[in-house]
């Protein structure tokens, strides 16, 4: 894939518990071109987060560690530069918004004081600088009487209005990548919206690349570009958005969208559901991990974990049944 912003291979993640390691990240690989916005979905513990917070180098070390891979950003390797040079990429290149406003702004510092402290520290900017720019970025994200708002503290504003907070951060120093990890998953559904088309509007404006993590499916079709379904700690299918809905082909991203209420039917049918449960990664995938799942499993998928293999332009995908067919590939 040419011209990639961020290119991702092979990357392993893993953490010591009680219990043993958790192999939470098995072997990703997946490119970011300039500007372009990539969906990243699945269900809860299948490796999204974990994936974009090790290469930030948020993993918190113990219990966590990177034990392979690399994430190359403008020809450097996020992976193996020092911290503090890392720290200088963090926020000033690629940005990233948490999932919970409300734990990710400090309850005891303003928000105007939050917002300046990253422009004076990638930028250089003087503290009235910094202020003024914290004032423009509250009005672009769509938040009133914005000067005023600088010296009210998180607790003062609303979830909707907190995560505009944190989105006006990210784009403070106008980084190169945005990652977005579930930002509307706590906002009710017209905030979800106002958020989703806010963020879009950005996209389109600044012409920053986007990662955008989540487990709903309709934001994704009307926001991504292109789409990695993750499952148990690896990618499982990889197409544009509109390939992926047009022709889902893992059993499980069949599953996914099966799963979502449809109003373009007449017929009433229950929702389809997977059954099972996730994966508890103890081990490395040896064996396809959706396998204990899968209506479609034969022999060879309990003995090997599949890879992912073009299928058509522009789309990918790891298993060893052809599901339109139910034939071996």
């Amino acid at each position: 894939m040419p011209d990639l912003l961020l290119d991702i291979k092979g990357l392993e993640t893993q953490f010591k518990t009680p219990d043993g390691i958790v192999h939470a990240v098995n072997g990703v690989s997946f490119g970011l071109k300039e500007g372009e916005t990539l969906g990243v979905v699945g269900e809860s513990g299948c490796g999204k987060s974990v994936t974009m917070l090790s290469v930030l180098g948020l993993i918190a070390s113990p219990p966590g560690k990177v034990a392979a891979g690399e994430a190359l950003f403008l020809g450097q390797d996020l992976l193996k530069i020092p911290n503090e040079k890392l720290r200088h990429v963090r926020g000033a290149q690629i940005a990233m918004i948490f999932q919970d406003p409300m734990t990710s702004l400090n309850p005891v510092l303003t928000i105007g004081r939050q917002l300046e402290e990253p422009l004076m520290l990638h930028i250089g900017m003087t503290k009235k600088q910094a202020r003024e720019r914290a004032a423009e970025l509250l009005g672009m994200v769509g938040i009133p009487n914005a000067k005023e708002r600088l010296n009210d503290y998180p607790h003062q504003y609303s979830g909707g209005m907190r995560q505009r907070v944190m989105i006006a951060m990210a784009l403070s120093c106008s980084p190169q990548i945005l990652i977005a990890d579930e930002p509307t998953t706590a906002l009710d559904v017209t905030i979800q919206a106002q958020i989703t088309d806010l963020v879009k509007r950005l996209r389109d404006e600044l012409g920053m690349a986007i990662i955008w993590i989540t487990h709903d499916l309709g934001v994704v079709a009307g926001l991504a570009q292109r789409v990695l379904v993750m499952y148990g700690g690896c990618i499982i299918e990889e197409a544009s958005v509109n390939e992926l809905f047009a022709h889902p082909t893992h059993p499980y991203t069949l599953g996914l969208i099966s799963s979502l209420p449809r109003v373009d039917r007449s017929e009433h049918k229950r929702l389809y559901s997977i059954e099972g449960q996730p994966p508890v990664l103890l081990q490395k995938p040896q064996s396809c991990p959706f396998a204990p799942r899968c209506k479609w499993a034969m022999e060879r998928c309990w003995k090997e974990n599949p890879t992912l293999e073009i299928v058509s332009d522009e789309h990918r995908v790891a298993c060893w049944v052809d599901t339109k067919t139910g034939r071996t590939r």
